[in-house]
Order: C-alpha cells, then structure tokens, then sequence
C-alpha cells in the first residue's frame, strides 16, 4: 500500500498544487503536502486507510485542510465527548459565560489591575481576589495568587523552609502530570526533604520521631491522582497539626485539586473543602484554580497571615504572579462562590459533575434522535450505560454513572472514526472502548449537538462517496 502514496516532488506537478503555489507560499505548501503524505503513511500503517485514499482528488482535500490549519490558531475549541470532567490535555475546566465576559472586558482595553481608583494611587494587583478567598474561605487569614498550584507549593517551601528540613510521609511523594515530583520542587526551593513512614503506612510517632530544631514544616500531599489501598494507615491534617502545635512547627497542606464545595452528596467521602482543612489545623493551604474549583489556572495559597506574608515579600513571589485576564477570570468565578447555590448551577464543572441520572439519559436520546433524523443508514448509534472520571487528578477511583451514544459508520473502523473526528474543521474528541467509538454526554454541551451531527453526517457523505468511486 505504501507505494501508492505519491511522493512530494510528484504532488508538487499536480495543477491544483501549481494553483496553490500563486496564492501560497512555497515552503507553506510544501509543509502541508508533506504532513499530509505523513498523515497518509501513519494511517495505512495503522490500517487505516479506505478506499480512495490515495486518490489525487482527496491528497488534495487534506492538503488544503492542512492550509487552513496553518491559518488558524493554535488553540482550537474543541467538543469533549471523552466524558472526563476536567481534562487536562483539553485545557481543564470550561469557564461560565459571565465569567468570559468579565475577561473580554478587563481585557480589550485598559483596566484598574494595579491601580486604586478610589485613592488615585497605585493598589494591589491581587487584592481584590484575596478579598474574595478570605471571605469564602472560612479560616483563611490572608491569601496569594500564582499562575499554578505547583508554583505555589514552589513559593511557600521558598519562603518557609530553604536550606531546612521538611518532613513528608514516603506514601504521599506523587508525581504530577510532565514528570513534576514533589521531591524535585523541594529541591528547587532549597528545603531539604525529610521522609517518614512507609508508601502504604505511616504513623504520627513517626514524625515525632524526626523532628528536629531543623524542621521548619510539616507537609501532607494529597494523592490527588492515585490511591493506596489494603493496608493502610496515613496521619490526618488534624493529628499532624497536633504536632506542629507541640513543637512549634506550621503544617502545610497541598489539596492539589482544592474543592471549596462539600461533595458528600455524590456518595464522595473523605474528600475535605479547602476550609475543614484549615478548620482541623492546617497553617497554610495550596491548591489549583483549574480543577475542582471550576476556574482558570492558577495556584491559590490561604492560611495564617504570618506566613503568607513571609511568601508576599519573597523575591520569587513576583516571578510567578498571574495577569490581568487570569484574575478577571478567578475573580468571576470566586464571586460565583459567594452563593453556593449560583455557583452549582453556572460553573460548568460544578454542572457536570452533579448531573443525575435521567437528565444523562434524556440527553443522550435526543442526540441519538438528532442524529437519526439527519444522519444516512449507513450510521448505526445505540446508547450504553458507562462511567464518566471527574480527570485533572481529582477523584481517581471515582466513577460518575453516564449514559455513552456508541457511533459506527459503515465502510470505517472505529479508530478511524475517531480520527476523522479528532482532525476535522470543528473537532470532536470521543473515546473508543471494547472496539466502539463512544461520545459521552456528561461532557457534550447542548449548543454542540448540531455540530457533532453536521461533523458525522460529512463523514458518512465521505465515505460513500469514497465507496462509490
């Protein structure tokens, strides 16, 4: 099959190539031919490729959609039917539309970001949104805003511990997504870490028993995106604050995901708020903006005013602050928060993450329904029952019942659905399971349902034709 693939040189001849030369760029063009011809030569060795592939006519097609590519932008909205929540390699949480306006209009043209309109002088960039953390948060003296929690933890070992001991159970040194290792960035902030304990049990007279006048902090992990089970014993925020208290050491909590919702309702237990952290003890607590709060990416520290104000006025505090679009976006969102109920019915995450049952079900009938009126017979969808992940390290064990649309087009595999879908003007991200490509609902927006339809129904046009010539 692979000689059927024309070579660059060979398309370069072709007329339609000859046209695109007077309206391109060279090098342009030659770049789409070549990523198309790639395209071409990974699918065959997948097995992917139908009938027709190889075809002047549809190099020509993908050579222009790899043209238009080119012209676009690099982050594309996409349609997220995997049914992960908050998925991280599609940029996290989906922010509310009154949150979007807020960013437009502190954005598209000069806004107040350092400056107190009141006074007429120069004010905090950050005021505002710690204003908003303290009062949501209960327990939360003062707070700090950074562009991620990483930078965050990064900031408070800093300010807190360089060139001193910090002690951390073995079974709570994660690795985060890119390789991050809570070990590495204790390294880069100059504290020097401390392990107690074993990766499944670890006690508190195991940290007594290291402590020393060298410790300068406690620090639990959470294990947001794994889970130790069996036998097992781990020391709570409330027993290791007792320890802090006796020798005088703060303890410091990374909730990674940092939820300022109580969850019980979901059947999701064990899992503390960002405020019963503090309330059981913890001096200083970071978490994400991205994840289960439902915001944009950003690292928010909250805790005891004395120590975050020993992060405030360190040298690496101005490195890692966030912009003027960032603290629009966590400043809308927080300002949802000051209702709990507002914020569960506008913050997409929040949405998604409580839709029951039967509203999944109805949604997924009226797609399918959607679909088969515009869709041709050679689409065959039905609808399963499955599991949606909450995704972005939170809640690993934790699925969300969903109903799942399964789509097969006659003429193309499964994988090859998906990567039409994937690629395509507009694209639409599935998941495919025990050899069925699947759209999950949670996920699907209602206002992407005619596009998803459109997207099927030119594909399943494509084939035919394909079947056809």
């Amino acid at each position: 099959m692979y000689k059927n693939i024309p070579k660059v040189d060979k398309v370069m001849e072709w007329p339609e190539v000859r046209e695109l030369l007077a309206t391109h760029p060279r090098q342009v063009v030659v770049d789409a031919i070549r990523l198309t011809l790639e395209s071409l030569r990974t699918a065959t060795a997948r097995g992917e490729t139908v009938p027709g592939s190889f075809e002047s006519s549809a190099v020509i097609r993908s050579i222009l959609v790899e043209l238009e590519r080119g012209k676009g932008a690099a982050l594309r909205r996409v349609i997220n039917g995997t049914g992960v929540i908050i998925h991280t390699n599609l940029g996290r949480a989906p922010l509310p539309e009154a949150v979007l306006d807020a960013v437009r209009d502190s954005s598209s043209g000069y806004c107040n970001l350092e400056f107190d309109l009141e006074k007429g002088v120069r004010g905090s960039r950050t005021g505002r949104v710690e204003e908003l953390l303290r009062r949501i948060i209960v327990g939360a003296e003062s707070a700090i805003v950074v562009n991620n929690n990483a930078a965050a933890v990064l900031l408070a070992l800093s300010a807190l511990a360089r060139s001193r001991e910090v002690v951390v159970s073995r079974g709570e040194l994660v690795e985060i997504g890119g390789s991050f290792r809570i070990p590495d960035v204790m390294t880069q902030s100059g504290a020097v870490l401390k392990e107690v304990g074993t990766t499944n049990r670890t006690h508190p007279r195991d940290y007594r028993s290291v402590v020393t006048p060298e410790t300068a902090l406690l620090l639990k992990v959470h294990t947001s995106n794994f889970r130790v089970v069996g036998f097992t014993a781990e020391v709570s925020v409330s027993e290791l604050a007792v320890i802090g208290r006796e020798n005088g050491i703060p303890v410091m909590v990374d909730a990674g995901s940092g939820n300022l919702v109580d969850l019980a309702f979901l059947g999701v237990q064990g899992e503390p708020t960002i405020g019963e952290y503090l309330a059981s003890g913890a001096d200083v607590v970071t978490f994400s903006g991205d994840k289960l709060l439902g915001g944009p990416q950003a690292g928010i520290i909250v805790g005891k005013k004395v120590h975050l104000d020993a992060m405030k006025t360190h040298p690496l505090y101005r490195a890692l602050r966030v912009d003027k679009m960032t603290l629009a976006a966590l400043d809308g969102i927080l300002r949802l928060y000051a209702d709990e109920r507002q914020a569960m019915r506008t913050i997409p995450v929040l949405g998604m993450l409580t839709m029951g049952a039967e509203e999944l079900a109805s949604r997924a009938r009226r797609l399918v329904g959607r679909m088969r009126r515009a869709l041709p017979t050679t689409v065959s969808l039905r609808t399963i029952a499955g599991l949606s992940q909450v995704g972005g390290g939170s809640l690993p064990d934790f699925g969300l019942p969903t109903t799942l649309v399964s789509v097969s087009i006659q003429g193309i595999t499964p994988q090859q659905l998906d990567q039409r879908l994937r690629t395509g003007s507009q694209p639409v991200v599935g998941r495919i399971s025990q050899g069925e490509f699947l759209l999950d609902v949670r996920t699907i927006r209602d206002d992407e349902t005619p596009t998803i339809v459109e997207v099927l129904k030119a594909i399943a046009e494509s084939v035919q034709v394909n079947d056809v010539a």
